[in-house]
């Protein structure tokens, strides 16, 4: 990722500090009307009033113009109904998804990349005798959107229980019911609202108009899928974390076994977990999910037979259908076959800046680490690098990283300008390159500092499984 003039993956690194047409008058139109979430808007006050209508004006001229703009009159006199939110809502992700596509096109130009053709919709989601459970949770997201965050209390949060225990069974309307489940734990566990020192304002008016959307028929139908038959060549492991839950993400490049151009793939595997499992104890939980995880810890290439596929690039893994295969480098990958693989489209309500995580190579940069973190200098700009998203999981550290010359990683946007999450950096270490990967530990490990993490941590994951036989056996 450096200079035209200097070779690398990257052609043109000086676009990605170029501002982007338009993008900060879409987010601040966002902004706007999140703020107008805060304290609500069954009765708004003049300032969510007109945030309300910064947001219709923003869509003005767009196919969502007319019927934003009554739904912003009604909400600014009190009298906005559910079809008034869901637009408003819809007109909040469609300004969300014009930034995401300004910065996704910026990558691609800079990075040079072909992008797949778009993905097809998926069919209709849900069945016809799950509309009472769609507008169930419809009503719930617009009694929370005229309370606003100020006004949550336990007995509104309470709402959303019957209504996620009904859709839970339902395997059409899981997606629907997880992310409710989860919006109604996180604002549980912040009432009452009006006592809030800080409220996580973008995300909340995330979740609620995510979760408002996908309740409108056909909004969270299955994703177009084919099946890949080809070598799967890993570039590197993206661990997310949470208190119950984790998962791990592997960006690969797939090499289809017909000769077509390699493609950019994820798969994926998510295991629920206690928060006193940590570090190197995650593994434990995951392994038995993707046998790929090994793969990449190993350093291996996997071949797939007709492995399911969607047409946004992941994966429907299925340890039937993969085989380990050959030693394969991951910055060998990087260096040859990314720069070729092409980028799946990403689906219509996927569309969000936080969403985007393109895996890129980044040489020939100035690694600097001060007060402000790790930053890599490249064509004369700061780059910032984000070591808080390196996992303790694995023996990639922030030290590492500054002392890298070559990094694989996984070029994101927030807050107003691109950053890189590090999967894998190469470093100097007695005049040799030495790669050190964040997802090294995944399949197990003979490196003291993992075989040390893995001890104390399967004390712990035992007794955990140990306590969950005997209440299974009661």
């Amino acid at each position: 990722m450096v200079p035209d003039d200097e070779g690398g993956g990257l052609m043109r690194a000086d676009l990605l500090f170029d501002p982007v047409d338009g993008l900060d008058e879409a987010l601040a139109a966002v902004d706007a009307f999140d703020a107008a979430l805060v304290a609500g808007l069954l009765r708004p006050q003049p300032g969510q009033a007109a945030g309300v209508v910064e947001l219709a004006d923003a869509v003005a001229g767009t196919p969502l113009a007319a019927r934003v703009a009554e739904a912003a009159d009604k909400t600014v006199a009190g009298a906005a109904g559910e079809d008034h939110f869901v637009a408003l809502a819809a007109a909040r992700a469609a300004l969300l998804g014009s930034a995401h596509d300004a910065l996704t096109a910026r990558v691609t130009e800079a990075v040079g990349r072909p992008v797949a053709e778009e993905a097809a919709p998926g069919g209709a989601g849900g069945a016809d005798h799950a509309a009472n459970l769609l507008a169930a949770a419809r009503s719930w997201l617009s009694d929370l959107a005229r309370a606003g965050w100020q006004g949550i209390d336990h007995e509104l949060v309470g709402g959303a229980a019957p209504v996620v225990s009904a859709m839970l069974p339902d395997p059409a309307l899981r997606r629907q019911a997880t992310l409710l489940d989860g919006f109604a734990a996180e604002l549980a566990a912040s009432c009452p609202g009006a006592t809030l020192e800080r409220i996580p304002v973008r995300r909340w008016a995330d979740l609620w108009s995510r979760a408002l959307l996908l309740t409108l028929p056909g909004a969270a139908g299955a994703p177009a899928a084919d099946t890949a038959t080809g070598r799967l060549l890993p570039l590197g492991i993206d661990v997310q974390e949470h208190a119950t839950a984790v998962q791990a993400q592997v960006h690969a490049v797939f090499e289809p076994a017909d000769g077509t151009a390699p493609r950019l793939v994820r798969a994926a595997a998510s295991a629920p977990k206690p928060d006193t499992v940590v570090g190197a104890g995650l593994w434990q939980l995951l392994r038995p999910h993707l046998s790929l995880l090994t793969a990449v810890s190993e350093g291996r290439a996997m071949d797939l037979d007709a492995m399911p596929v969607t047409a946004e690039g992941d994966l429907i893994w299925d340890d039937a259908r993969a085989r380990t295969g050959e030693p394969a480098d991951s910055l060998a990958t990087a260096r040859v076959a990314l720069p070729t693989a092409a980028a799946a489209a990403t689906a219509p309500l996927d569309r969000h800046p936080a969403r985007i995580a393109v895996p890129v190579l980044l040489e020939g940069y100035e690694a600097e680490q001060d007060d402000d973190g790790v930053a890599f200098r490249i064509a004369g700009h700061r780059l910032p690098v984000d070591t808080d998203r390196i996992p303790a999981a694995g023996p990639l550290t922030a030290e590492a990283v500054a002392a890298s010359g070559a990094c694989i990683a996984l070029l994101r946007w927030d807050a107003g300008e691109f950053h890189v999450q590090p999967l894998a950096v190469e470093r100097t270490v007695r005049k040799k390159a030495v790669a050190v990967h964040a997802g090294a530990w995944a399949g197990g490990t003979t490196d003291k500092a993992g075989v040390r993490a893995e001890k104390a941590a399967t004390g712990a994951v035992d007794a955990l499984r140990e306590r969950a036989g005997r209440l299974l056996r009661k």
